[in-house]
């Protein structure tokens, strides 16, 4: 069932301290480079459609770590995925989307209604004009896949779990110049016309 918490709103992660131990790429992620970043390159690091984060090919298991890594992902016009820091930026790869949104919480109600997402990484994403809900439509399975924008080039794909209770809060609406169904947060409808709410 969706949480009800209290006015909802963008909650940046705090980062993690930064210690000796991470791939080297970071180390100076808090000094200025005073002659811009240096490209390192393929990071030999994965993360997979489940939003786990591998390195060399072995998950990376302290979450400190991968937030860190989160704070710091960026994607180009062309759609690749790099850390950066001040001195060095350094290309990864994305099976899907890099974050999982793994709860869900509702404040609120009709047009007025606010919703939010947790991801894997602790962040608190609620669904606006900004970070709006999309959902694609896999052309050979008809498979929805539903996302919120994390921040500009960055998406969340919701997990099972949480695509159902968003499914749950669906009402009639219209997307597109056709009736169809959606959710309302922040003043904002979002259609969820490829979803299916009986699955």
């Amino acid at each position: 069932m969706a949480k009800n918490i209290p006015n909802p709103t963008q909650h940046p992660r705090p980062k993690p301290p930064i210690g000796p131990d991470r791939p080297c790429f970071l180390r100076q992620v808090a000094s200025p480079a005073p002659g811009g970043r240096s490209d390192q390159g393929d990071l030999n690091i994965r993360i997979d459609r489940n939003g786990v984060w591998h390195y060399q090919g072995s998950p990376i298991n302290r979450k400190e770590m991968v937030c860190l890594f989160a704070s710091v992902l960026e994607r180009d016009t062309a759609g690749v995925f790099w850390l950066v820091t001040p001195t060095e930026m350094g290309r990864v790869v994305v099976d899907d989307a890099p974050f999982l949104a793994v709860e869900l919480y509702v404040a609120g109600a009709g047009s007025g209604q606010a919703i939010s997402f947790r991801t894997n990484v602790d962040e608190i994403i609620t669904a606006d004009s900004d970070h709006p809900i999309t959902v694609l439509t896999d052309p050979g399975t008809g498979e929805p896949s539903p996302y919120v924008t994390v921040r500009p080039g960055i998406e969340a794909r919701l997990s099972r779990a949480v695509f159902y209770e968003l499914a749950a809060l669906a009402v009639e609406g219209s997307g597109a110049g056709r009736p169809t169904l959606g959710v309302w947060s922040m003043g904002t409808f979002f259609p969820l016309d490829s979803l299916d709410v009986d699955r």
